[in-house]
């Protein structure tokens, strides 16, 4: 009996959780028209001249809508592609192939592991030259062990693939074909592919798509220099006849699990060691449309090191025939990449998430985790005078969680007013609500260490004085994370009350002290970011403690903040601490407030805050020298640092 009342229990907080998320995305809509509608009806060009405003309100969707692609940075980069079409190219497109010189040092390279590479395509009714750019494009690896072997699902009308293709073999015995008796589609054909091949590594390449000359090359270094087992590339997707002619650039993070699980970010190029399948088939029928996806959940999670290489070494054509061409998902594949998320998570030891598709594109997608039991959330807020803006964070907690476990730990450090005093006394009345003194001069880290040793919740969430909720289920979707073995750091979407973002994660290395900066910074709330970014749950380096959750037992375990750190970077120093143990750290958007940044203390511009600043930024370069110099992971060294907007590092 007891057994079937936990089972009821947990399944009450599933209930309560999904119906929580459901009234969360409807209050956002609320939010959002009501604040749209204040700014349309304060317009001075929108009492004057309705016909105008919707002319107006016409283009302006449309160029959001282009510039939210994430293409080239969007039509701001369109406008000035010309005349960085050059240094594009040179970087990225030919003329980054090598000389006659390069060509031939690479060609006589002698490896310690000189691993045979097995390149699998499958064909169907590919057309001719698409076909020969393709297989030209394997001829001119600078590695030479390789094999191409071509699985032919192709009708009688075209015939021609398999002339063509036999016509490649005569003169090189490393081109295998075969004609199969039947299309079987991408998955069939391509393991039919598989049954050909004999090499130590597997590649998948499509029919119509194009490699980097240094492609195999880049590979094969990786596996000797860093004993890569699983491995993938940035890519760019073009149209026409010539791959400069980039409408794409697709710069990746280094591997990071949660994007991959809400959006195949890794897609092309993988190579990887054959006895990663141990038996299975490369791909299963059963998810045809989101076919690759399963395989690279399947294979990264077996692999002991999955490796990025940082450079454009695949080339996506896109034409009308091509997934790249139209980026609007069947229903058959979305379906098909939620059915093999599903079967990754529970391999992995999740039951009763939920996965649904996110306003960026249909097969990006937000994965809720069930939330077990409902533990006590210590909310820690330092707080020094500023009645009205605790007041507003304090009411907006009440008021607006669903999540109702929690106690809040105000920790009163010198304040002088007596309107803060007054409004503490109102707070004794409730008895979820505690005010401890913290009376030393003015420690972020002193006073939020203080707080912890104060909480008597399992996970603690620093929130600062001078935020507000703005999303219902705000601690539900950091809670999700933060109770996964592997997660330590979970932080918040933060906008400036003109609801432009002010965090979206934090960046290694990013900004002028070379220390840490947040991402998309500024950017509009309905901005889909670099590749979707904005729009799902993923892995980065830090996230800032003005809402930052996490374990307690974690927190004590690395020993909380570091105190030198007394104002900036303390939050930065606190999630490296927890990543250099193994842990994961996590943004999520789905957890949403306002911050009013630095309104209560003052930001770090000029005097005695910019030397204190700069003080504690040459304590942190010294500390995390070697993780500064070898570059934020989940940030692509292709990026500029001077820039949060994921700007191309482009030498002039």
């Amino acid at each position: 009996m007891e057994k079937i009342t936990e089972t009821n229990h947990s399944e009450t907080i599933n209930q309560i959780n999904i119906l929580a998320d459901q009234v969360a995305d409807l209050t956002v809509q609320v939010d959002d028209l009501d604040f749209q509608l204040k700014r349309i009806k304060g317009s001075l060009l929108w009492k004057l001249s309705s016909p105008l405003r919707k002319i107006i309100h016409f283009v302006s969707r449309q160029l959001t809508r282009i510039k939210n692609t994430g293409s080239l940075r969007g039509f701001h980069d369109k406008l000035h592609q010309i005349h960085r079409e050059k240094k594009v190219r040179r970087l990225f497109g030919t003329r980054s192939f090598p000389d006659a010189t390069e060509r031939e040092k690479q060609r006589t390279t002698k490896f310690r592991r000189m691993v045979k590479v097995s390149i699998l395509v499958p064909l169907f009714n590919t057309p001719p030259r698409y076909l020969r750019a393709m297989i030209d494009s394997v001829i001119a690896q600078t590695y030479l062990d390789w094999e191409l072997c071509l699985a032919d699902g192709s009708d009688e009308k075209h015939g021609k693939v398999g002339e063509i293709c036999r016509e490649y073999g005569k003169n090189d015995a490393r081109i295998r074909y075969r004609l199969l008796t039947e299309n079987e589609g991408i998955s069939g054909n391509t393991n039919r592919a598989m049954e050909m091949a004999k090499g130590d590594f597997i590649g998948l390449l499509d029919h119509d798509d194009v490699l980097h000359p240094e492609a195999l090359f880049a590979y094969v270094t990786a596996i000797n220099e860093q004993n890569a087992d699983y491995l993938y590339c940035d890519e760019a997707t073009f149209r026409g006849r010539r791959i400069d002619n980039m409408i794409t650039l697709h710069f990746k993070p280094d591997f990071a699990i949660d994007n991959l699980r809400a959006n195949n970010y890794i897609c092309h190029m993988s190579v990887f060691d054959r006895q990663l399948l141990e038996g299975m088939e490369l791909f299963r029928s059963q998810f045809d449309g989101s076919q690759d996806h399963d395989m690279i959940l399947r294979l990264t999670k077996a692999a002991k090191c999955v490796v990025h290489v940082p450079r454009i070494l695949y080339y996506w054509r896109s034409h009308r025939g091509s997934a790249a061409y139209d980026i609007n998902v069947k229903p058959y594949a979305v379906t098909a990449a939620k059915g093999a998320i599903s079967a990754h998570l529970r391999a992995c030891g999740f039951d009763n998430f939920r996965i649904s598709s996110t306003r960026a594109y249909a097969n990006i997608f937000k994965i809720a985790y069930r939330i077990t039991d409902a533990p006590l959330i210590s909310i820690i807020i330092a707080n020094k005078d500023h009645t009205d803006d605790l007041r507003g964070l304090i009411d907006s907690i009440i008021t607006k969680s669903t999540y109702r476990n929690y106690e809040i730990i105000i920790v009163e450090n010198n304040s002088v007013t007596e309107d803060i005093f007054a409004y503490y006394e109102e707070l004794k009345d409730n008895p979820q609500i505690r005010v401890i003194t913290f009376p030393t001069a003015f420690n972020f880290s002193a006073i939020n260490n203080f707080g912890a040793t104060q909480a008597h919740g399992e996970y603690l969430l620093f929130l600062n004085n001078d935020t507000e909720v703005l999303r219902v289920n705000w601690l539900e979707e950091m809670l999700m994370y933060a109770q996964r073995e592997d997660v330590a750091c979970v932080g918040a979407k933060l906008y400036y009350p003109d609801k432009t973002i002010q965090h979206a994660g934090v960046v290694l290395g990013l900004g002028a002290h070379r220390t840490a900066g947040h991402s998309h910074y500024r950017q509009h709330r309905e901005n889909l970011g670099y590749m979707g970014r904005l729009c799902y749950a993923q892995n980065v380096t830090a996230v800032t403690a003005a809402c930052l959750m996490v374990a307690k037992y974690l927190f004590d375990e690395v020993g909380g903040f570091d105190e030198e750190f007394a104002v900036s970077l303390n939050d930065v120093d606190l999630c490296l601490k927890l990543r250099a143990k193994g842990y994961l750290n996590v943004f999520t958007p789905f957890a949403e407030l306002y911050h009013y940044e630095s309104r209560s203390r003052g930001l770090d511009l000029d005097g005695e805050n910019a030397r204190r600043y700069e003080a504690e930024s040459v304590r942190f370069r010294s500390k995390w020298a070697e993780e500064l110099a070898a570059g934020d992971p989940y940030y692509n060294p292709n990026f500029s640092l001077d820039k949060s907007d994921f700007s191309l590092r482009i030498a002039k």
